[in-house]
């Protein structure tokens, strides 16, 4: 999930979300062909729900043999679309085909502890931590022959992208972040919040026990532990069974519960990161500024969304810049609202 420190929502202050208003854009004559793409409304994905992807396929980048889903013409420019917690890859089984039929190459990554990707060597440690994740998917651009790519994201998705657009501003075309700016500052995460608000983050402080490190080993408990977590974050959502058993079957990775807990572990300053990534998250805890074209959403019904409409992360943002509130999606934005989603990136790439 996101980062507690962006948090600052209390219980009854609401979902205080604000209509978007956008000024009209002007276009480098350079990227007429992106204006292009995204002259149209972004259509409906069809009138029965996709249950898969184009194409499947694994690749061995960095740390990694990674699972990754694909769409789109090889030639086109990318797209690479990020997940987060609980979920998988099939957060965007409905953006990714609405890409693809503007042209883009869509390329949707399990992360690491999800789904088919797989560490290389099982004396690799199963760390989760910020600096770790994003050079993973460097090493999968690089391992897949991508230059530059738009990346969009949620949750540990945006964390990730938000990274990538900070160190990395030459590997990122543009970038969509839902919720803003979620690079994790470990020593500022040791503050404590109002107590309203550190109640809705109970799983992480239960993945700081040996009994939430347990739920997260047991099948069944993780199962119901996550299908809770989507109905609290989502509450608008109507998923049903089979929309959750088909993301649920990524946390049968053998490394899945060792990615989860080290993750929120070292969030909060409770395990240890790898020296091996120590300059990038001083880095990182400076609060790097991020100049790439930039679109940020925020979905109004996620009990993890700050109020202020984006004010509080904005600054953060020092390039081309749109924001957006979505006021009755939930938490998992890409499956949730896909055409908002889609067109959330053609706007970025056109910025």
């Amino acid at each position: 999930m996101i980062d507690r420190r962006t948090f600052t929502r209390a219980v009854g202050l609401g979902a205080g979300t604000t209509a978007l208003s956008l000024a009209a854009q002007t276009l480098p004559q350079a990227q007429a062909q992106a204006q292009a793409r995204a002259a149209a409304p972004v259509g409906a994905p069809g009138p029965a729900a996709r249950t898969g992807f184009a194409r499947l396929a694994q690749v061995r980048a960095g740390l990694l043999d990674v699972g990754y889903a694909e769409d789109g013409p090889a030639d086109g420019p990318v797209v690479v679309c990020l997940h987060g917690w609980p979920y998988d890859i099939h957060s965007y089984v409905d953006v990714a085909p609405l890409l693809a039929a503007r042209g883009y190459r869509v390329v949707v990554p399990y992360l690491r502890g999800h789904g088919t990707t797989r560490f290389l060597s099982g004396r690799t440690m199963r760390n989760a931590q910020q600096a770790a994740v994003a050079l993973d998917v460097l090493a999968l651009m690089d391992a897949l022959g991508i230059r530059r790519a738009v990346l969009a994201g949620f949750d540990w998705g945006s964390r990730t992208a938000d990274i990538i657009a900070a160190l990395w501003p030459e590997r990122v075309e543009a970038l969509v972040s839902v919720s803003g700016y979620l690079v994790t500052d470990v020593e500022m995460q040791k503050e404590p919040l109002v107590p309203a608000a550190e109640h809705t983050w109970w799983y992480q402080f239960y993945f700081a026990t040996e009994r939430g490190r347990r739920a997260m080993e047991d099948r069944d408990k993780r199962r119901e532990l996550c299908r809770l977590v989507w109905r609290q974050v989502s509450p608008t959502w109507a998923f049903d069974d089979a929309v959750f058993d088909r993301t649920a079957a990524a946390f049968d990775n053998p490394d899945y519960a060792a990615i989860v807990i080290h993750n929120y572990r070292w969030r909060l300053g409770l395990a240890e990161g790898e020296h091996r990534y120590d300059r990038l998250e001083r880095r990182l805890a400076a609060r790097p500024r991020i100049a790439v074209p930039t679109v940020t959403l925020d979905a109004g019904r996620d009990p993890f969304t700050a109020p202020g409409d984006g004010a509080g992360y904005r600054d953060y943002f020092t390039g081309p810049y749109l924001h957006r509130s979505l006021p009755e999606v939930g938490h998992n934005v890409p499956q949730e609202a896909p055409e908002a989603f889609v067109q959330a990136v053609l706007d970025a790439d056109r910025l």
